[in-house]
């Protein structure tokens, strides 16, 4: 179930999220859903194979900045989702059960992808009593931030980021269970007290 596995060269990286943004084929196939309908896939990467921290900016669901730089400093839980995704819709109360368990622990934050409207995500969000924030991706455009880790069509998707915003874990599908981030997060938390960070160069 768990994979191991060391990060793909940033160049690289790059250029297969944009050709996979353009409608190449994937091996995380959505088929016509347009989602990934399959239970979740984990991989994790080692501390020093995590390669450099992910960088995104934009604005949340209401319009305000949103930066994964300012959230810094501990794990941060990011899920990819979109209001139109039964899968999503199916993982949701996990996630809230689990950004609740780990409090301050850990930052959560979303990705809303192809929803038409802000309107939509929020109505989604009061549903499920989601109290984190939302990049707001209509073009699905945020997603090229995690090439190399994520494809731009894995909706839905969860990626662990350890305190430097490196890519520590992905989930490519729905979340087994509130139990699983929690445990990724843990074991994150564990590997950075143990001094666990570094890239192998020290």
């Amino acid at each position: 179930m768990r994979n191991r596995r060391r990060a793909a060269p940033a160049g690289a990286a790059l250029l297969l999220g944009l050709a996979l943004l353009a409608g190449c084929s994937d091996v995380e196939a959505t088929g016509d859903a347009g989602y990934v309908s399959a239970d979740g896939q984990l991989t994790e990467y080692e501390p020093a194979d995590r390669g450099e921290p992910i960088v995104l900016e934009g604005e949340d669901l209401e319009g305000q900045p949103l930066s994964l730089a300012d959230l810094r400093g501990k794990p941060v839980v990011v899920n990819v989702w979109g209001s139109w995704c039964p899968p999503c819709r199916a993982e949701a109360p996990d996630l809230v059960a689990a950004a609740a368990e780990l409090g301050d622990s850990a930052s959560f934050v979303g990705i809303n992808n192809r929803d038409s409207s802000t309107a939509q995500a929020q109505s989604f969000e009061r549903e499920y009593e989601v109290e984190y924030p939302s990049f707001y991706s209509p073009d699905g455009r945020a997603l090229l931030a995690f090439a190399g880790s994520l494809s731009p069509r894995a909706i839905p998707s969860t990626t662990i980021l350890d305190s430097e915003g490196r890519v520590a874990a992905t989930i490519v599908g729905r979340v087994p269970s509130a139990t699983t981030v929690t445990t990724l997060v843990e074991t994150v938390i564990e590997e950075e007290a143990a001094g666990g960070t570094g890239d192998g160069d020290g």
